[in-house]
């Protein structure tokens, strides 16, 4: 089935899937909801004490976690090496509609963009002197990584649209992934979620959620 496009609050892009159910990004907003979620509570919370970072992203989607990411990496001068798992790429035609670099005030920028959308899977790529990328199409349950990871972006669809992303099988996988002191982020911030990354292991924050949201959810191995 295919994802319609829609305009958020804050007027960036985001996609509808109609497999799903469910959009991509809040409707509040969807470039206020990655620098909230991701950016500030994840990437900044670690670029305090450390420069060279590695994140895994659950959820590739319309690619605005990676593409606010590699931003923020010139920026503030971060070394990142990115890695973004998806099982179910959109299009290059669909890439190419999203606003983001004019939004973000960089459409110089928006070669790299389009540049993370279109490079081969599983095939490494400078984008940047400070931001390297690499993609798989596989599905979250598939991933076999081990204390490899500084940052998790946990951006799987809503609970309510794939629970089975959200069960202990999948979080003990990334808690699996991540570095002694690594840190998953996510929007959801639903009981049985917080319970289950417990359960794996994970010490639980509650955070002030993006607009629209009363709470997020930072978990710490």
């Amino acid at each position: 089935m295919p994802n319609s496009l829609f305009e958020t609050e804050d007027g960036s892009h985001s996609l509808f899937s109609e497999q799903y159910g469910v959009s991509y990004h809040s409707k509040y907003g969807a470039i206020q909801e990655t620098q909230h979620v991701f950016i500030n509570a994840a990437l900044r919370f670690k670029a305090v004490i450390q420069k060279e970072i590695s994140i895994l992203e659950i959820g590739f989607g319309t690619g605005l976690n990676a593409y606010m990411t590699l931003l923020e990496s010139t920026k503030r001068n971060l070394a990142i090496q990115y890695t973004a798992i998806e099982a179910y790429p959109i299009s290059m035609e669909q890439a190419t509609a999203l606003n983001y670099s004019t939004l973000l005030n960089n459409k110089s920028s928006q070669a790299h963009f389009l540049q993370m959308h279109s490079s081969k899977w599983a095939t490494p790529l400078t984008i940047t002197e400070q931001f390297q990328f690499i993609k798989q199409q596989i599905k979250f349950e598939a991933i076999d990584f081990e204390n490899q990871f500084d940052i998790i972006y946990f951006d799987a669809f809503a609970p309510n649209s794939q629970p089975e992303l959200w069960e202990a099988t999948v979080l003990g996988i990334m808690y699996k992934a991540l570095k002694k002191e690594g840190v998953l982020v996510t929007y959801c911030a639903k009981g049985v979620v917080k319970r289950t990354l417990k359960a794996v292991g994970f010490q639980i924050e509650a955070l002030k959620g993006p607009p629209g949201k009363r709470e997020m959810t930072r978990a710490i191995k």
